[in-house]
């Protein structure tokens, strides 16, 4: 199976430009990015809600970077940072067709601005709605009962 994007030239500080224009141009007020090892964070603010996406990056050492894929042999520091780079231009191109997607298909009608983004909401605690409710999910399936609503401020969830 293909990844989209995984022949891109598009560097990723330009890929983090184009995001930057798409959110200005559908209306967000408010932009951040930045980034540690392991992971790069944009986070916007548009429609009235924060927005965070943490885009995993990957790590140099794995052998997808540091093995040759026929005969897994080791690359050279210069082909190592070939393959670890491509890596990263495909992550940062399909998160601009991410938030590009869903922000068009809000302003064409399609879904609205809190269904499409609701994983990435954040909440008053800083918590994105994703990793608020992927636990209360897997409570949900595993006793056979829906949770708690989100709970108050201070308190603790199931």
């Amino acid at each position: 199976m293909t990844r989209y994007a995984q022949s891109t030239t598009v560097a990723a500080d330009k890929s983090r430009a184009e995001i930057e224009k798409i959110l200005a141009r559908y209306g967000a007020d408010q932009f951040l990015y930045g980034w540690e090892v392991g992971q790069a964070v944009v986070a916007f603010r548009a429609h009235g809600r924060q927005i965070r996406f943490t885009l995993p990056m990957p790590d140099r050492n794995d052998e997808e970077f540091t093995l040759t894929p026929a005969r897994r042999t080791r690359r050279s520091a210069e082909q190592i940072e070939a393959a670890y780079d491509q890596a990263v231009r495909q992550r940062w191109r399909a998160l601009a067709l991410v938030i590009k997607a869903k922000l068009e298909a809000v302003e064409t009608g399609i879904t609205e601005f809190e269904d499409e983004f609701m994983a990435q909401i954040v909440l008053p605690d800083g918590q994105t709605v994703g990793a608020f409710m992927k636990p209360q999910i897997a409570i949900a399936y595993d006793r056979g009962h829906m949770p708690k609503l989100l709970p108050a401020p201070g308190s603790s969830s199931e």
